[in-house]
């Protein structure tokens, strides 16, 4: 090994590869081409002398494990003192990709997301969309929020919530259609359909022999179903921590008093984390998981 100081840019495109393990996320994150991360790995590998990555996956040699414990524990020294680091890139900046369903976003994210921002400054979250129950997410997402079974061969995963559904329909749609005293009530209604949420489970703790709704409006997000019972096309079969914002704006309204529509049933659905292994040795990735657990306990 030299006595040459490798350049600092060097260093900081070295621990960012090292983290995410990905050329593009790397040059994304530094806001460089991914040729000129490629580029600044290989000239710090001849200015030490040393091969830091096996080449196929990233993954760090013996060498490179213990040269990233010292540039590491340089990089911190230098951020605390502002401006010693330079401008041109954030070491220790963390990026977190998340693909999330939407309405989980909406009623359960999104209100705590500041929380999580101002506890971790350091983590920037960039936030993209999974459709529920049919497995499309956000490109390169780090953390994936699923709704269904949680049946999830290729993936670890944990239980984030699980929730009770009733029936949810607008004041203007109850003072037209009601009153509501019994689950028998609803037959010949307009009933909102949903794959996310079949009316089946309802129906059978209700201890009604019905067939799943074939006819009526049929939405495969939760929200744009609330927002279509709020504007008065009939009734949703709701979970009641997802449909909180129409409750607490009053745009949603249970359909009686009576314990059939406020005790709620239990969805055979949950929202789930999922991630690829290897996924939790990243501190920010961890540290996301143990917030969002935590916070939706």
């Amino acid at each position: 090994m030299t006595g040459r100081i490798p350049p600092i840019q060097c260093l900081v495109t070295f621990e960012a590869l090292a983290r995410l393990r990905s050329v593009t996320q790397a040059a994304e994150e530094l806001c460089v081409t991914p040729s000129a991360v490629s580029h600044r790995v290989k000239q710090l590998e001849q200015i030490i002398g040393t091969k830091l990555f096996g080449r196929a996956d990233f993954s760090l040699t013996t060498e490179g494990s213990e040269y990233l414990a010292h540039v590491r524990e340089g990089l911190t020294t230098l951020q605390k003192f502002p401006g010693a680091a330079g401008t041109s890139g954030t070491p220790g900046k963390r990026k977190l990709r998340l693909a999330v369903t939407p309405t989980f976003a909406r009623s359960l994210l999104i209100p705590r997301l500041r929380q999580f921002t101002e506890a971790y400054p350091e983590i920037d979250v960039t936030l993209g969309v999974s459709i529920p129950l049919l497995d499309v997410v956000a490109e390169d997402a780090d953390l994936i929020v699923r709704f269904g079974t949680g049946r999830y061969a290729d993936l670890e995963h944990l239980c984030l919530t699980k929730d009770n559904v009733t029936p949810l329909a607008s004041p203007a749609f109850l003072r037209e259609h009601g009153p509501f005293e019994t689950a028998a009530d609803l037959e010949g209604e307009s009933l909102l359909r949903s794959p996310l949420e079949p009316w089946r489970t309802w129906f059978a703790a209700n201890h009604l022999d019905w067939a799943e709704p074939i006819d009526g409006s049929q939405f495969n997000d939760i929200g744009l179903m609330c927002d279509a019972a709020a504007a008065g096309m009939g009734i949703a079969l709701v979970r009641l921590k997802l449909g909180a914002p129409w409750l607490e704006n009053g745009s949603l309204v249970r359909l009686g008093a009576g314990e059939v529509f406020t005790r709620g049933i239990p969805s055979p659905h949950a929202h789930y984390l999922c991630w690829r292994t290897g996924t939790m040795d990243r501190w920010e990735c961890s540290a996301f998981a143990e917030w969002l657990q935590k916070s939706l306990a």
